[in-house]
C-alpha cells in the first residue's frame, strides 16, 4: 500500500537473488478487478491524510479484534484468488511471501482449501500484529521481534520466527553521502544538532509544520522528510530554519548524519533508523496502525514515545548527546536484526521440496 511494503518486498528480492534464487514482485493490489486496487489505494491515501478520525474507525472495525463477528478483508482477497493462481502458475512458483496483510488473507484462504499449492511464508512488517494479518491457512509467519511471533502463535497455532525487520544492507554500512550532508547540516543552522522528521511517504501527519518550529525553538535544526508530497515541501521552505527535504534516495548518508528520528507510524524509515544505530521517539503518531506501532516499539525499548511537546523536546535532549538511554536504545536495535527473512523463506522451500 505504500513505499515501505515495496522496500520490504524489494530487499527479500534482492537477498535471494543473491542467494540463487529467481524472485518475482507482484503487486496485490493489481490483482485485483481494474481499477479496483488503485480505488483502495487512494481511498486509504486520503483518509490517512486528510480525514484520520475516518481511517481510525476502521481500523476499529477492520484490524482491532473484539467481541463477535467483525468485519475483514475476505471480499477483496476473494476477488484477487484466480489471478494469483494464475500468476503462479505462470511463474512456476516454488513459493508466495506476502508483505502486505490482504496478500497475507489471499495466500490462508487458497492454502485452507487446497487451490494453492506452494507454501505461503508472510512477513509481518509490523510491531502491532492486527488480526488481519492472521490466518490459519499459511504455513509460517517471519516477524519483526519475538512478541510479535509470539502473537502469531498464540492466535493461529502456526510456526512464527522473529528474523527482525527487513532492511537494507546499505544501512548497516559506512554511509558515504554522510559527511555531504554534515557539512550541508553545519552551512545551514552551524551548532544545531540535526533531527529528522519523517511523515511518510505520503506526507501523512498532524501538524507538521508546528513539530518542525517546536524542534527549531529547542534548538535543533529540524530536517522534514516530506515524501512525495511536494506542497507540504514548499509550505516548509517558507520557514529559514526548517530543512524540507523531498523523495530522497540517499537515506542512509541522511540517517548517519543526524541525531535522531521523529516518527509518526512506526514504518520502514523507523527501522531504516534503528538499523542505522539513529534513536527514533515518536510523536503525534497517525491514527491505527501507526499509533499501535509506536506504541509497541516504545514498550519494547527501542524507541521513546513522546507525550507532548515538552516531552519531545525532553527526550531528544537525552538522545541526540552521549547518554545511558541512548546507548540502551541502539544496543535494543542491534539485537532486533537477529535472523534473514529471505533464508528463513528459502528454508521453507527446501523443506517443502524435500522427498516425505
Amino acid at each position: 500500500m505504500g513505499a515501505g511494503h515495496d522496500a520490504v518486498a524489494g530487499e527479500l528480492v534482492r537477498r535471494l537473488e543473491a542467494m540463487g534464487h529467481r524472485a518475482d514482485r507482484v503487486d496485490v493490489l493489481d490483482l485485483l478487478p481494474a481499477g479496483v486496487g488503485a480505488g483502495l489505494r487512494s481511498f486509504y491515501r486520503t483518509t490517512i491524510r486528510r480525514a484520520p478520525v475516518v481511517y481510525a474507525g476502521i481500523y476499529r472495525a477492520f484490524f482491532r479484534p473484539g467481541p463477535g463477528p467483525r468485519p475483514g478483508t475476505a471480499p477483496l482477497a476473494v476477488l484477487a484468488e484466480g489471478r494469483l493462481l494464475d500468476t503462479v502458475e505462470r511463474l512456476r512458483s516454488d513459493a508466495v511471501v506476502p508483505v502486505f496483510h490482504l496478500a497475507a488473507q489471499l495466500t490462508g484462504r487458497l492454502r485452507k482449501r487446497g487451490a494453492l499449492t506452494v507454501p505461503s511464508t508472510v512477513v509481518v512488517t509490523d510491531f502491532s500484529v492486527h488480526r488481519q494479518w492472521l490466518h490459519p491457512g499459511n504455513d509460517r509467519y517471519l516477524c519483526v521481534s519475538a512478541e510479535a511471533a509470539e502473537t502469531v502463535r498464540r492466535a493461529l497455532g502456526r510456526p512464527a520466527t522473529a528474523t527482525g525487520p527487513v532492511v537494507a544492507a546499505r544501512f548497516f554500512a559506512p554511509a558515504e553521502g554522510a559527511d555531504d550532508w554534515g557539512r550541508r547540516f553545519a552551512a545551514r543552522a552551524p551548532g544545531r544538532p540535526p533531527v529528522l522528521l519523517s511523515v511518510g511517504a505520503w506526507g501523512a501527519g498532524t501538524r507538521v509544520a508546528e513539530t518542525a518550529r517546536l524542534l527549531s525553538g529547542g534548538g535543533y535544526l529540524p530536517v522534514v522528510l516530506c515524501g512525495r508530497d511536494e506542497r507540504l515541501r514548499h509550505g516548509l521552505a517558507r520557514w529559514p530554519e526548517v530543512l524540507p527535504l523531498g523523495w530522497e534516495p540517499d537515506m542512509p548518508g541522511l540517517l548517519a548524519a543526524s541525531q535522531a528520528l521523529v516518527d509518526n507510524a512506526a514504518g520502514q524509515t523507523a527501522l531504516e533508523a534503528l538499523a542505522t544505530g539513529v534513536p527514533v521517539v515518536g510523536y503525534r503518531p497517525i491514527p491505527g496502525h501507526g499509533r499501535e506501532g509506536v506504541r509497541r516499539m516504545a514498550a519494547l525499548g527501542l524507541s521513546d514515545h513522546a507525550a507532548d511537546s515538552w516531552d519531545l523536546l525532553r527526550l531528544l535532549d537525552v538522545l541526540t548527546v552521549s547518554s545511558g538511554t541512548r546507548e540502551r536504545r541502539i544496543a535494543a536495535a542491534r539485537e532486533l536484526f537477529a535472523d534473514d527473512a529471505a533464508a528463513r523463506i528459502a528454508e521453507t522451500v527446501r523443506d517443502a521440496a524435500a522427498p516425505g
